[in-house]
């Protein structure tokens, strides 16, 4: 495990998220307590259903807990209106989803400048990182083919250039090779963790992925809405090559 020394950037307590269900209730995230320093790459592995994706959109704030608080760069994420959570979203957060959601009507070039719209950048300079950023994940010669015409890697590495864009203080990925090969799966994770490096950032991922070991800080285990230390007794899945 690495340690940075350095403040946390995320700090979760007694973090829950329960789903009331006619057939009773469902404790996807269960008490969680979780602090993450700045610079850090963390990866917390578990199976389907475990609540990774439910702890990881309570970070980012695209749901609100049932009990706790989340902290994310000094601000407490669960106390935020609608709108401020846009803001938050906006300048504190990348997000990176399994399904790539790129806008097929738009090339890759105009994926990733669609989320520096609404900063208020101006045209020239929004084209000018997108570009230089497709060109650091390995896209110089894609960034005006719609996702269509793009491999899953490739459209992969958009999702990362628009995740940068706008310089987040934290990264968040949610089974970011989870529609990739293991071959093309460990190249993207090297990626996150090189460009992540680069730019100080924080990163918090969530993967059922074994090789991804290879290319992070720290690991936590989830399991029945609960996290704990990463075990050696633990077996991780290995995608199919």
């Amino acid at each position: 495990m690495k340690n940075t020394g350095n403040a946390n950037v995320i700090e979760a307590h007694c973090l829950s998220r329960i789903y009331r269900l006619k057939s009773g209730e469902v404790r996807a995230v269960d008490g969680v307590e979780m602090e993450v320093p700045e610079g850090q790459f963390l990866t917390i592995v578990g199976a389907s259903g475990s609540g990774k994706t439910t702890l990881l959109n309570l970070l980012g704030g695209l749901d609100k807990p049932t009990a706790g608080s989340v902290v994310v760069d000094g601000v407490e994420v669960s106390g935020l209106s609608e709108a401020k959570l846009v803001k938050f979203r906006r300048e504190k957060v990348g997000f990176v989803f399994q399904c790539f959601n790129l806008i097929p009507t738009l090339t890759a070039v105009e994926n990733v400048e669609a989320a520096l719209a609404p900063t208020g950048m101006a045209k020239t300079e929004r084209v000018e990182r997108s570009l230089s950023l497709l060109k650091a994940v390995g896209l110089k010669g894609k960034a005006n083919r719609l996702p269509v015409r793009l491999s899953a890697g490739e459209q992969q590495r958009v999702a990362i250039a628009r995740a940068f864009v706008n310089e987040p203080k934290v990264l968040l990925l949610d089974e970011p090779t989870g529609n990739l090969d293991t071959v093309t799966g460990k190249e993207i994770m090297r990626l996150y963790h090189e460009a992540s490096r680069e730019r100080g950032q924080t990163v918090v991922a969530v993967t059922h992925a074994g090789y991804v070991k290879e290319y992070t800080d720290r690991l936590l285990y989830m399991r029945d809405g609960k996290v704990s230390s990463m075990s050696s007794e633990i077996e991780l899945e290995e995608p199919v090559s």
